[in-house]
């Protein structure tokens, strides 16, 4: 997906959280997204995209449920190098074990990237 708009860049960054159906991990990072929106006192676009087959998958550059992209861009790095794209769970690699959802500190640091300087 390309980044977003320069409509949507003045309205604030926009965060898109992409899931498939039965995902138990898609309301934690949802709701990791806004916790840490509202933390940093942030304005952003949520826009939540339910994945429903391979080729979606493809076309979306999925890697697995839930996918967090800020502004286009998946708050993990090693997501965008995944290049397998799947209606599968996904896993994050956090400090010292597996986690469903991102790492906090990757989010807040897209976010504040997508936001710019202050």
């Amino acid at each position: 997906m390309p980044p977003a708009s320069e409509d949507d860049q003045a309205r604030g960054p926009v965060v898109e959280v992409l899931y498939v159906e039965q995902c138990p991990n898609f309301p934690a990072a949802l709701a990791l997204v806004e916790r840490v929106a509202a933390e940093l006192g942030l304005a952003v676009m949520v826009r939540t995209t339910l994945i429903t087959d391979q080729a979606t998958a493809e076309r979306v550059r999925f890697v697995g449920s839930p996918t967090v992209r800020v502004d286009g861009y998946d708050v993990d790095p090693e997501g965008e190098l995944a290049g397998e794209y799947t209606l599968e769970c996904r896993l994050y690699w956090h400090e010292h074990r597996l986690a469903g959802y991102p790492q906090e500190r990757l989010v807040r640091e897209a976010l504040l990237r997508a936001a710019g300087p202050a």
